[in-house]
């Protein structure tokens, strides 16, 4: 089902584009096996928030406004994103995602992991659709730099480490790469002038980082509802994010997290670690942190022209920090 543009509204100018990203993206479903039919449906009829294509639409909006290239491009980022999650939820045994019932939850992990890549089979297949070849390489190299990301993530799985940096390149690597190749292809593809192509690119990936920051927060202070998924999970699937990084450095002693990460009746120091963070500042600390990462992102746009694109983007920069879900 093709999402209505009114739900878009908060992405002004290509806010009535973007359902043609949802119907490129609905087209996959139209397969000859059922089983493949019923598993596309499940994770494509889930929504979200269509963030990255339309920042790739609205850096678009900086040359010239060509659909036809747009939306292969949007629609292949969103796809990439996609199938990221569905192995993910394979990893961490997930069992919902936005208030749903994850692949794995429905389908079992094999088929869910062959479901993941056949969706990044086709986000190629739809950048490549684009036909140049510098968003195909640009696309390609942020598959590689997410796959190593998502590596870091996964095998350091209950891990101690009280790292901040290594988080923010992990996160650089998950959520941030993606966000910059969404909105420098989309100044490409549309021959936008150079001297803007890197500004646009480094606000992607400011952004990105700031999304990502919230997103880590919001794991905490918002509730099972809001989320689609249990609070804390990804510090229960032993993800140490910043929240939880600030906990560790202020309570060293007698601290949960460690305890837990150690085998020490794992659930339950996990839950108490949880509610801790939750009733603490260090929640309202970490979204400092994504502010800061929100006014760089509003720096790199100083040298885009005004209008309605960069009045957009600068508002998304609002959006990221205050959105619960």
């Amino acid at each position: 089902m093709t999402a209505p543009a009114s739900q878009f509204e908060a992405y002004g100018p290509v806010a009535d584009d973007l359902p043609r990203v949802d119907e490129l993206l609905d087209s996959l479903r139209d397969v000859e096996f059922p089983w493949l039919r019923e598993m596309l449906g499940a994770v494509l009829g889930g929504g979200g928030k269509r963030l990255r294509p339309a920042l790739t639409l609205l850096a678009g909006r900086l040359g010239r406004y060509d659909l036809d290239l747009l939306v292969p491009m949007a629609a292949s980022v969103e796809l990439l994103h996609t199938a990221t999650l569905v192995h993910d939820d394979v990893i961490d045994q997930a069992e919902e995602r936005r208030g749903r019932p994850t692949a794995a939850a429905q389908f079992n992990n094999g088929p869910s992991v062959m479901l993941g890549d056949y969706m990044f089979a086709h986000a190629a297949h739809f950048v490549a659709q684009t036909g140049n070849l510098r968003v195909v390489r640009n696309f390609a190299e942020t598959l590689r730099v997410m796959a190593r990301g998502e590596l870091s993530q996964d095998l350091a799985a209950y891990e101690y480490s009280p790292d901040v940096r290594r988080y923010l390149d992990r996160i650089h690597g998950k959520t941030a790469s993606l966000f910059a190749t969404a909105a420098e292809g989309g100044a490409i593809v549309c021959g936008a002038p150079e001297p803007l192509v890197e500004p646009v690119r480094r606000f992607g990936e400011q952004l990105g980082m700031a999304f990502q920051v919230v997103d880590d927060v919001l794991d905490f202070s918002a509730t099972a509802e809001e989320l689609g998924k249990p609070v804390g999970s990804d510090l229960l699937a032993g993800t140490l994010t910043l929240p939880a990084l600030l906990y560790l450095d202020r309570y060293p002693d007698d601290n949960p997290i460690r305890r837990a990460f150690s085998g020490v009746r794992r659930r339950a120091n996990l839950q108490r670690a949880i509610n801790e963070i939750r009733e603490s500042g260090l929640l309202e600390e970490s979204l400092e942190t994504a502010q800061r990462f929100a006014e760089q992102a509003a720096v790199a746009l100083e040298p885009l022209p005004g209008g309605e694109p960069r009045e957009t983007f600068e508002s998304l920069t609002e959006y990221v920090l205050t959105r619960r879900n």
